[in-house]
């Protein structure tokens, strides 16, 4: 029974222990299938000791159990209680606990270990219900994550999504509705962040920005990229200059829609069109479109922020040169 954990930095995969902490096991899963975890930050690193997740608060201080969502109850269930029963020692590196609240009562927050001299988490009573078996090497890498006074990591790390490998238990009827909504949006917490965001790249090996790098290769790439798009038949020649101000977006959701992506890309700058293309028959999205920005600069930023990032469940795809395509009639009047 397992959990592919999608995140900032990379995946791993949870292992949950269902037969010896099913009340976890249940919580967690459930939770995972109502997306409730989606776009919640790492939000506190404690190097060879442990991290911390699934806050929707991101502070250490929110979350509960997905018996929160049964409103048919008079007193809805917060917090469900701990299992103590087979002992689990934390005694490695990549165990996954639930976080006690102070009352031997669990929510939604969860630790995973980064170290194996870890046994101080014994004594807080937090319960350990599964284990990371694969990508321990993204688990390296946060226990790497800078952090400030408060253990608070200066880089936003989050959770994107969370894929359900194999679930045995049955779903509450409470929370089927909430299961087939879709991916919550990306929140102003991650568009807006006050610290080095998730969509922030900078090179670690001689300090450029990734903007300035980008500049550097954009000119011997620009050439081989239009030679390939004519052989396509997006480009009328392969010496036509895309417009500089629109950005091509493809792989897209079919259920996104244009307002999804304005409210998301207008965090850049003022945008003067923004055109998902859809089958004249049908009016299905076909999954690619073309955003127009007031401003060459503000088109820069969001291509080298959105890039590959993960909306409705879809990584997109974001490129300067494919956006002549827009004006491919034009040239073939």
């Amino acid at each position: 029974m397992a959990v592919v954990v999608e995140t900032s930095i990379g995946d791993f995969t949870i292992d949950l222990f269902i037969k010896e902490r099913p009340k976890a096991s249940f919580n967690f899963l459930k939770l995972c299938k109502i997306k409730y975890y989606n776009n919640s930050l790492l939000f506190e690193v404690k190097k060879n000791y442990a991290a911390r997740f699934g806050d929707p608060l991101n502070d250490g201080t929110g979350g509960e159990s997905i018996y929160w969502f049964d409103k048919s109850k008079k007193v809805r269930k917060k917090y469900f209680g701990a299992e103590k029963v087979p002992l689990i020692k934390h005694n490695k590196m990549g165990l996954v606990s639930m976080l006690n609240n102070g009352q031997d009562k669990h929510g939604s927050q969860f630790l995973i270990t980064l170290g194996d001299d870890v046994g101080y988490l014994d004594e807080q009573d937090h319960t350990v219900f599964g284990e990371v078996t694969e990508g321990l090497d993204v688990l390296k890498k946060i226990n790497q994550i800078l952090t400030d006074s408060k253990d608070c990591p200066y880089r936003d790390t989050c959770i994107s999504h969370t894929v359900i490998l194999d679930d045995p238990f049955t779903d509450p009827a409470f929370a089927q509705d909430r299961m087939r909504r879709r991916s919550p949006d990306i929140p102003d917490y991650l568009a807006d962040s006050k610290r080095v965001g998730i969509y922030d790249d900078l090179n670690q090996d001689d300090g450029k920005t990734a903007e300035e790098l980008e500049a550097e290769l954009e000119a011997k790439e620009a050439q081989g990229k239009a030679i390939l798009l004519e052989m396509l038949g997006d480009l009328p020649d392969a010496d036509a200059k895309p417009p500089e101000n629109v950005l091509f977006i493809c792989k897209l959701n079919p259920i996104t829609e244009e307002d999804d992506l304005k409210r998301i890309f207008s965090r850049f700058g003022k945008i003067n069109s923004l055109d998902i293309i859809r089958d004249p028959k049908t009016n299905q999205s076909l999954q690619y479109g073309f955003i127009e920005f007031d401003q060459r600069e503000d088109c820069e930023k969001a291509y080298l922020k959105m890039d590959n990032v993960l909306l409705d469940d879809r990584r997109i795809h974001v490129d300067f040169s494919q956006s002549v395509a827009k004006n491919r009639k034009r040239h073939r009047r």
